[in-house]
């Protein structure tokens, strides 16, 4: 954050991350994009996995596997606590912001009446699940999408090689079909299927615009042929299920917004929730990643951005449109007007490092940690770098949340290979670290085998504070590595947008020349170590190619788990029915 205190003839802009356990909150001036302030609100219930807690439902309700659900009321309290409280850390005189702007991570949908209130607040449906908000990382979709995906090869549906061949279980179709399907009666009385990025700017200016970023990269929205943007068919959804046929017209259609472009203008409960002035500016939401490459002044061709957090995001440019497989999608002006914005990206990556820390780490070393003053994180990571690639001999699959892109495949699951009674955790530690590296260079490899050239990698998000993983990515990569040179790179990319919502700059390339910070070639990569992940690279292409597309072994032990599961359920509902 900058020591730069507010000037009295400056404006103001404030830009709003909702992240996948907290939203923060940014003032940035308008002038030069200095960040003045700035607040986080952690979600008072988080990511719902397990069960609906009681105070939510009344009482616990076990969830099935794979389902990941979140309370809309928690974003609302991100307004009312971390705008308030980023105002007060800027010290800027509220009268002065003259926009705002929101992200989200996508694709988190959330089912509402025709008002915008979430189906949960509707009395008496707080204790169904399919009321809840399906965060992105809500995979329990997966056999809606295996079908989608099935019929749409079928069919010969042309969408479908905008996004690499195949959806994601994480997308609005598939978790749309799951709700229709096994909550039909909620699926009726639910009359917009809405983007969370949408509906939290539908709660700040009162008005419903679907933003042009999640419509085309989640929603299937695409212009083919030069003619106009169009969804999948009725005829399409109705041969997936019978009755579905009107998914588009009746629950997901509306009004587009193009990135940058004002959706509407602050209300007055708004108002009274942020601190900020009735009237001003609201931005048309948009995607965390994308919205990021502008903060790191990746506006150009070649210049992919990864935004490296829970999960991975890779957003990049291009001048051309090319079919890449597995990619998330590629939109006409995504990211920004008049270039191809492509999307790729990794289900689990600090989320992986994390699961490590907290499950596979014996006492001996959270003590030792805790002796020299530093985290588990931290520890295992100075003890890895002190190794030579290779020496922990250890290769592994980076699919304990599934596998985003290439294979697009939320079955699958993680795995390392070369154990042995020497290995230690800080040898697994480092081997995980590489397996989110060797992903990310197989995005990167696809991208350039498929005519889309990458020339930089710049990263954002938290994981960039971790010099021994950043240079991994460099090493295994072979790519120089930027780093965008702000904490809140999200949030300054919905600051830039909402300066050019307000008017303060014609576009969003314009702003962000002026408002964006990266610093260049911070990491470079080193040919001996690059040479010898090559030779390791060999090996997680061979278990990468063996388990995710020849076997259907990590697929059938899910299965296996999710029967297992509902046996446990069926068994605990019997054993507990009065007799």
């Amino acid at each position: 954050m900058t020591d730069q205190r507010p000037a009295e003839d400056e404006h103001y802009v404030v830009g709003v991350d909702y992240g996948t356990l907290s939203g923060r909150a940014v003032v940035v001036r308008v002038s030069d994009g200095a960040e003045l302030g700035a607040a986080v609100h952690p979600y008072p219930h988080a990511v719902i996995e397990r069960a609906l807690p009681a105070d939510l439902a009344g009482e616990e309700r076990p969830l099935p596997p794979e389902w990941a659900l979140q309370v809309p009321e928690d974003y609302r309290e991100v307004l009312r606590v971390a705008v308030p409280g980023a105002l007060a850390a800027a010290g800027v005189d509220p009268a002065r912001v003259i926009g705002i702007a929101t992200d989200f991570t996508a694709c988190t949908m959330v089912p509402t009446l025709a008002d915008g209130t979430p189906l949960n607040e509707v009395d008496g449906l707080a204790d169904r699940p399919h009321a809840y908000v399906k965060l992105w990382k809500h995979h329990a979709a997966q056999p809606h999408a295996d079908r989608i995906n099935d019929l749409a090869r079928v069919r010969g549906e042309a969408w479908l090689p905008r996004y690499g061949g195949l959806i994601s279980s994480e997308w609005e179709f598939a978790k749309g079909l799951q709700l229709f399907e096994e909550d039909h009666e909620l699926y009726e009385r639910m009359e917009h299927w809405v983007e969370a990025a949408d509906w939290i700017v539908w709660q700040l200016c009162g008005t419903y615009v679907r933003n042009a970023c999640t419509a085309g990269y989640k929603g299937q929205l695409q212009v083919l042929d030069g003619g106009e943007a169009t969804y999948p068919s009725p005829e399409f959804l109705t041969a997936l299920s019978p009755g579905f046929g009107d998914f588009v017209t009746d629950k997901l259609e509306h009004r587009i917004g193009a990135l940058g472009a004002r959706a509407g203008t602050l209300t007055a409960q708004a108002a009274a929730w942020t601190g900020l002035p009735e009237g001003i500016a609201v931005a048309v939401g948009n995607v965390d990643a994308h919205v990021t490459a502008p903060a790191a002044q990746a506006v150009g061709s070649g210049q992919m951005v990864a935004i490296m957090g829970t999960s991975t995001c890779h957003v990049m440019n291009a001048e051309v449109l090319r079919e890449v497989p597995g990619m998330c999608g590629v939109v006409d002006g995504g990211i920004v007007d008049g270039l191809w914005g492509y999307e790729a990206g990794q289900s689990g990556v600090g989320d992986i490092f994390g699961w490590f820390v907290e499950h596979g780490v014996p006492a001996y070393v959270r003590d030792a940690a805790a002796e020299a003053g530093e985290s588990v994180h931290e520890h295992l990571t100075r003890l890895a770098a002190q190794q030579e690639v290779g020496e922990h001999g250890l290769v592994a699959l980076d699919w304990h949340s599934g596998n985003r892109s290439v294979l697009v495949d939320h079955e699958l699951s993680g795995l390392v290979v070369g154990q042995t009674l020497a290995t230690r955790p800080e040898d697994v530690y480092r081997a995980l670290l590489e397996a989110t590296a060797f992903g990310t260079r197989v995005i990167v490899e696809t991208f350039r085998d498929s005519g889309v050239p990458v020339e930089e990698f710049i990263v954002a998000g938290g994981l960039a504070k971790n010099a021994l993983l950043m240079q991994v990515y460099a090493d295994v990569t072979r790519l120089p590595l930027s780093i965008i040179d702000s904490e809140q790179g999200p949030a300054l990319g919905s600051a830039i947008h909402a300066a050019v919502a307000a008017g303060a700059y014609d576009d969003v390339p314009a702003a962000a020349k002026q408002m964006g910070k990266v610093r260049r070639h911070v990491y470079l990569p080193d040919e001996d170590r690059a040479t010898a992940y090559d030779a390791l690279f060999e090996h997680y292409v061979a278990l990468h190619d063996h388990f995710g597309r020849a076997t259907s072994t990590m697929r059938r032990l899910k299965a296996i788990r999710r029967d297992a599961v509902a046996r446990r359920s069926r068994t605990a509902r019997t054993e507990g029915s009065p007799s």
